[in-house]
């Protein structure tokens, strides 16, 4: 009403135009025309001022349900990895050691499957909240995607028709491999999801010159080079109301029990983490668009490692290994010891120092956890490298990406393993940091 009474007090002074700019034009000489016009542009004003405060309300109620997320996902992942580490490890051992024809290897493979769908569940949660643990390195968006191109067309359904049109040279970005894989599966899912009849799916990349002009319509968004992702369908599309909370956390459309309600909340999650952007377009039965944005890198793509299912071959030296869990101290001496190496086990940094001290022979790797009582992982290797300075190191965590970041461990360090541990996984590092120069 401030404002109301101003503009008032504006035109009965003659000094209207100073304070609503209103324009230079004859016909408005008249006291009640431009007291008309006036409110009319303060009107309009307060519209979009009103407009900007919904936005960022609904921004911040978003950022509240991120924080909430992140901070139980953040609680349970350290725990509950731990716990999968010990499913997962001592399952796959065991799946291993039995013939094809055994009995017991089918029940022991549906035990496998359930710890990797609470895996990635966890990992969604993580994802979403922006704490997922993450290794970036340089990538090529074509390469990745014609890698996962025949993964893709087993799992649409078949009635769906799968284009990849790329453009011959995209830039370089820099991200996490498998959250880069997460968001084009789940994506896909998604797209296949919303055409049970058939249609088609396309995915197309580009990359593109965000300008000012873009960022003042976008404004979390910084200006510079982008590579574009776009990922569309021809399914039933959404309305308005359902593209208002497509990115919330257990929000889904699909029917009870078909849907955890994480799949774009952690596309969204992973896209913001790397500082990219997202854009949705869709109207019902005209099909959806989604287009992700992520930073352009101008360093070289790191070389693809190949991977296999194969459990690498037998190793040899010794590893102090510390970890503070028990159980998964446990399933990663198994794992290690099965493999050939010599493993000297310690449940607490102050034990390793003291194996460091006393063990006459040589210590070839040490493989610590991160965060521990009294003294992190980074540390204890810092004390040991002093004792003996041609000692490896490699760490492994299930702790969010922001714990880490306290202990000055990820950017530092590329000797990682996340947990939960597989064993083919921590075989083939291990293997890897040993033998490199």
């Amino acid at each position: 009403m401030e404002e109301v009474f101003a503009v008032m007090s504006a035109v009965s002074t003659g000094d209207a135009a100073a304070r609503v700019s209103l324009p230079a034009d004859p016909d408005l000489d008249d006291l009640p025309t431009r007291f008309a016009v006036g409110l009319n542009i303060l009107l309009d004003d307060l519209a979009h001022r009103l407009d900007e405060r919904t936005r960022l309300e609904d921004r911040l109620r978003q950022a509240y349900k991120m924080e909430a997320v992140g901070n139980l996902a953040g609680g349970i992942a350290h725990d509950f990895n731990n716990i999968l580490s010990v499913i997962l490890g001592f399952t796959d051992l065991a799946v291993s050691s039995l013939g094809p024809q055994d009995p017991l290897r089918p029940d022991l493979v549906e035990v496998m499957r359930a710890a990797e769908r609470a895996r990635d569940l966890t990992a969604q949660l993580l994802a979403f909240s922006r704490r997922q643990l993450r290794v970036p390195k340089v990538l090529d968006l074509n390469q990745v995607l014609r890698g996962m191109e025949r993964m893709l067309r087993r799992l649409l359904h078949e009635s769906v028709e799968l284009t990849l049109q790329v453009e011959p040279q995209v830039d370089k970005i820099k991200i996490d491999r498998s959250q880069l894989e997460q968001v084009v599966l789940n994506l896909a899912v998604n797209a296949s999801d919303a055409m049970p009849h058939g249609g088609r799916l396309s995915i197309n990349t580009a990359t593109l010159q965000l300008d000012d002009d873009y960022v003042a319509e976008h404004q979390e968004v910084r200006p510079g080079r982008y590579v574009m992702m776009r990922v569309s369908d021809t399914g039933m599309g959404m309305p308005s109301t359902v593209q208002a909370r497509l990115f919330e956390p257990f929000f889904t459309t699909k029917e009870d029990g078909k849907g955890t309600g994480l799949g774009l909340a952690t596309v969204y999650g992973i896209v913001k983490q790397n500082g990219g952007h997202i854009e949705v377009a869709s109207a019902p039965g005209r099909g959806a668009t989604f287009e992700i944005y992520l930073p352009a890198c101008a360093e070289n793509a790191e070389p693809e490692v190949s991977s296999s299912a194969t459990r690498p071959t037998r190793g040899a030296g010794t590893v102090l290994l510390v970890e503070d869990d028990a159980q998964t101290r446990g399933v990663v001496r198994a794992i290690l010891a099965r493999n050939g190496y010599t493993v000297l086990e310690a449940q607490n940094t102050g034990d390793a120092l003291l194996i460091g001290e006393q063990y006459s022979s040589t210590i070839h790797l040490l493989l610590t956890d991160v965060v521990m009582p009294r003294m992190s992982g980074k540390t204890l290797a810092e004390r040991l490298l002093s004792q003996r300075p041609r000692l490896k190191v490699m760490y492994m965590s299930g702790y969010p990406r922001e714990a880490l970041l306290q202990h000055d461990v990820l950017e530092s360090d590329v000797c990682f393993v996340k947990k939960p541990v597989m064993p083919n996984d921590l075989l083939a590092q291990v293997d890897a940091v040993l033998n490199r120069d």
